[in-house]
């Protein structure tokens, strides 16, 4: 099987500890009349969790998350299918004209491990991702981040926002408003990063 195959190629990032939580990401043409061809491919997933294999690492101890990308899954099937499956639902922060709107309100998690992305807001050109948050705008993520950390064994946020750096230092504002202080170097690579901003204007 092609999946069982792509476990095996990262199996190495397993066993170094480098491997977070595999993403499943729905294209967004893929609607809730999908739901049957989703179900299909969790049960897949979840009869290899249930082998064993030799290898010390096997596939049975991956954990997985997946992202719906059309809004007709705004409904508490796909939830449940999830829960069923110990899978987590990918909770976004994107652009409001995609109307995903029900990913970033969710605050309940449907796994023992939670899965947060922020994307960016960009809406003026065709990558949301070229944005560089503010702090007003990830001010209402805390009290939602602080709710879904309650849930969960592990929690994992991802920033995606940008090839030139404005993820990095999104990332690193948004750990300390949770309460995490930044390191003497954290600080030092966030206003590099702003900098390299400033000059190129990007």
């Amino acid at each position: 099987m092609d999946f069982e195959a792509f476990l095996g190629k990262v199996s190495p990032l397993k066993s170094a500890n480098k491997l977070g939580a595999l993403l499943i990401q729905l294209p967004p043409s893929f609607t809730v009349s999908e739901f049957k061809n989703v179900e299909s491919f969790l049960d897949e997933i979840s009869i290899i969790k249930g082998k064993k294999y030799e290898s010390s690492t096997g596939y049975d101890n991956h954990q997985y998350a997946l992202e719906f990308r059309h809004p007709s899954w705004r409904t508490e099937g796909p939830w449940e299918l999830l829960r069923h499956y110990n899978i987590a639902a990918v909770i976004t922060d994107s652009p409001a004209k995609e109307n995903l709107d029900f990913l970033s309100e969710a605050t309940v998690t449907t796994a023992d491990h939670s899965f947060v992305r922020f994307h960016g807001r960009n809406i003026k050109g065709h990558y949301w991702y070229n944005y560089l948050y503010n702090k007003e705008e990830l001010e209402p993520w805390v009290e939602k981040i602080d709710k879904i950390r309650a849930q969960s064994k592990v929690l994992r946020i991802y920033f995606n926002n940008h090839y030139g750096g404005k993820a990095v230092i999104n990332a690193l504002e948004f750990k300390e408003m949770l309460g995490i202080r930044m390191t003497e170097k954290e600080a030092t690579v966030v206003e590099n990063a702003r900098s390299y901003l400033r000059k190129v204007n990007v």
